[in-house]
């Protein structure tokens, strides 16, 4: 019995080992939903991970992989950044954010492209995989030919643009390798990650990654938000010829991303001479796959406590989402140490302070539709796109004006019908022998100066009806406002 002790202290050590293994695997993944990664570009070595190879919803990120693979189409020679594409059913289907264009419209590679990666236009990662891949399920079967030829195990996709399906997978580390991947195969692409912003007839649109113009030496990647993945960032900074990649997924929101990321890439540059203080973590092409469902976090991102629809976009501050007192959980410990580590370095400004301040100035990049242009012939279709721009407003305005009978009218129809119509009688009273109340459901606004002159907009009302029946265009003109909202 004595021998035996030892085995069995053995025994229940290990058990004892094995359980606290398990609970520190799983507890980072329940304590903070929220994976993030630093490698460095050139060498791929791992500087920082956590839940780095838990399986997660790429959302936006995924287009990430479209330019890859559109422009890996480019390099080879089967397509070129001028080639027409034309905007199908599909991709004008496709859910915000977009361009909205209609079917039929044609752009370039390079526009969709700009457009893409600047706006993260769904509508806009269709064009393309129909352009490249003839469909999006044959875009698909490209992009993971793709994902599986760079390594990136823990990938897998079934849409250009990351919109929510259950099959669009990855993880940390796959973006580590997917993001390497671009920076070595396609160089001379590399604008198109880090392109400021965009102008498309009178709309500018800024990069929705917030460190590009506001971080020293931010020059990729993207961003990506969906319910159940939260915000997503791949982003990458330069500094003396170094280059580091961050990846953030599951932060609480878009500024929320960037400050983390910010603080990944400051602490990865400051740590440059102290790398041997620190254990090898080795390179992120090693890192071992965690066999797991993606966790969900659609009730965190967008339940009802939000106090608007969360989307890619997001501006809100951090200090929003639990008050500056909280910042450290958000933020990394943001509230109790600054970028570099603490007694080594003076303390700069936080990185949520970077985030809320201006971009720096930049020309936007012109997109458009249309063959490529130049000069003179630039410069007509950049004005003939902001003119199409302008051309639904007047319809909206009607719109805008034409509901306000509609809401009222709810509660009590036929009163509301009777005083527009007594709304045109008075804004027209030469016209009192003939109804025009069709017209006056369009202008509910006289609807004041109606109500102004009762006794002498009553005569034409009712000499209106008894001429020709005025509620059925009454009826009929709010309507349509309705169908087009």
């Amino acid at each position: 019995m004595h021998a035996l002790r030892p085995l069995l202290r053995q025994s229940l050590f290990n058990l004892l080992a094995a359980a606290l293994a398990c609970g520190a695997l799983l507890a980072p993944r329940a304590a903070s939903a929220e994976a993030l990664l630093l490698i460095e570009a050139d060498s791929g070595k791992v500087l920082q991970a956590e839940n780095a190879t838990i399986p997660w919803y790429p959302a936006s990120v995924t287009k990430i992989m479209t330019a890859y693979v559109t422009l890996k189409a480019v390099k080879d020679g089967k397509l070129t950044l001028d080639t027409l594409l034309t905007v199908s059913p599909t991709a004008a289907s496709q859910s915000p954010s977009k361009m909205g264009f209609r079917p039929g419209t044609q752009l370039t590679v390079d526009n969709a492209l700009k457009m893409m990666m600047v706006k993260s236009a769904n509508d806009m990662a269709v064009v393309l995989a129909e352009g490249v891949g003839g469909s999006i399920d044959g875009f698909s079967a490209l992009m993971n030919d793709t994902a599986q030829k760079l390594g990136m195990t823990q990938t897998s996709y079934v849409n250009p643009n990351g919109l929510p399906a259950d099959g669009q997978i990855t993880s940390a580390r796959d973006l580590g390798i997917l993001a390497r991947s671009f920076l070595r195969d396609l160089p001379e692409y590399e604008y198109f990650v880090h392109i400021p912003a965009i102008r498309f007839g009178k709309r500018v649109t800024g990069n929705f990654n917030k460190l590009i113009g506001r971080y020293p030496g931010a020059d990729g990647f993207k961003t990506g938000f969906i319910c159940a993945s939260g915000y997503n960032l791949v982003a990458s900074a330069t500094r003396n010829g170094r280059r580091l990649i961050a990846v953030v997924l599951g932060a609480s929101s878009g500024t929320a991303r960037a400050v983390k990321a910010a603080q990944l890439l400051e602490r990865g540059f400051s740590q440059d001479n102290l790398t041997w203080l620190r254990p090898s973590l080795g390179t992120v092409d090693r890192l071992v796959p965690v066999d797991a469902s993606p966790p969900n976090l659609r009730d965190d991102m967008c339940g009802g406590h939000r106090k608007r629809p969360a989307s890619d976009d997001d501006d809100a501050l951090i200090a929003t989402n639990g008050g500056t007192s909280g910042s450290a959980s958000t933020t990394g410990g943001e509230a109790q140490v600054t970028f570099f580590t603490a007694g080594l370095q003076p303390p700069l400004v936080k990185a949520s302070e970077l985030m809320a301040s201006a971009p720096a100035a930049a020309e936007p990049v012109l997109v458009y539709t249309g063959p490529t242009r130049t000069g003179t012939a630039l410069i007509a279709a950049v004005a003939a796109d902001a003119d199409q721009q302008a051309t639904p407003k007047p319809r909206g305005k009607k719109s805008r004006v034409a509901k306000k009978p509609d809401a009222a009218d709810k509660p009590a129809d036929k009163p509301k019908d009777t005083k527009t119509a007594a709304a045109k009688s008075d804004a027209k009273p030469a016209a009192a022998a003939k109804p025009a109340d069709g017209k006056s459901a369009a202008k509910p606004a006289g609807n004041k100066h109606a109500a102004a002159k009762p006794d002498a907009v009553a005569k034409p009302a009712v000499s209106g009806e008894a001429a020709k029946p005025a509620k059925p265009k009454a009826a009929t003109k709010p309507a349509k406002p309705a169908n087009n909202s």
